[in-house]
C-alpha cells in the first residue's frame, strides 16, 4: 500500500490533500463541529505535512495544537483573537512573539513521518462525519504532540 511520506496515512482511495480539500469546505460552512475547529484542523494538518509550512512558522500550529489540548475551544478562540489583534493595521509596528505564554516552543528536529491518527482517520468514511468529529480531531492533536515528543526525546527525526 502506498502510504503519504509526510503522515504515513494511506495515499488512497484519496491524498491527504484532497481529504484536507474536504475538511477546509467543510470548515468554511462555519457549522458545528467543523467550523469552530478550523483553526486547529488546518493546524494539525500542517503539521503532519511540514513541506506546506517553513520551520520558522511551525509556532502557530504549535500553539494551537497545544491550546485546544489544554484548554479546548476557548483556549483556542482566545489564541485566534489575540492572533488577529497582532495582525491588525493598528498593530503593524508590533514585535511579534515566536511563542506564545504557556506553550512550549515548537520542536526544532526533524519531523515525524508517521503518526497514530491522521487526516485519514479523521475523515472516516471520507466525508468527515459530524458524529464524533470534535473526538477524532482531538485524538489527531493528541498523536502530532505524542509523535514530535518521541521525535525529540528518541531522535528518531535525525
Amino acid at each position: 500500500m502506498t502510504r503519504c511520506p509526510e503522515c504515513g496515512a494511506p495515499a488512497g482511495p484519496r491524498s491527504c490533500q484532497e481529504l484536507f480539500d474536504a475538511v477546509l469546505a467543510l470548515d468554511h460552512s462555519r457549522r458545528p463541529p467543523w467550523g469552530p475547529l478550523h483553526g486547529v484542523t488546518v493546524a494539525c494538518f500542517l503539521l503532519q505535512h511540514p513541506s506546506r509550512l517553513p520551520e520558522t512558522a511551525r509556532s502557530g500550529p504549535w500553539a494551537m495544537v497545544h491550546s485546544y489540548l489544554d484548554g479546548g475551544l476557548a483556549a483556542v478562540t482566545r489564541l485566534t483573537e489575540r492572533a488577529r489583534n497582532a495582525n491588525s493595521h493598528r498593530n503593524r509596528g508590533a514585535r511579534r512573539a515566536g511563542t506564545v505564554p504557556g506553550v512550549p516552543a515548537p520542536p526544532l528536529t526533524a519531523p515525524p513521518t508517521a503518526f497514530d491518527v491522521t487526516i485519514a482517520d479523521v475523515a472516516g468514511d471520507g466525508t468527515f462525519p459530524a458524529d464524533g468529529f470534535p473526538e477524532r480531531v482531538t485524538d489527531w492533536a493528541r498523536a502530532i504532540i505524542d509523535a514530535w515528543r518521541s521525535e525529540k526525546e528518541f531522535g528518531h527525526g535525525d
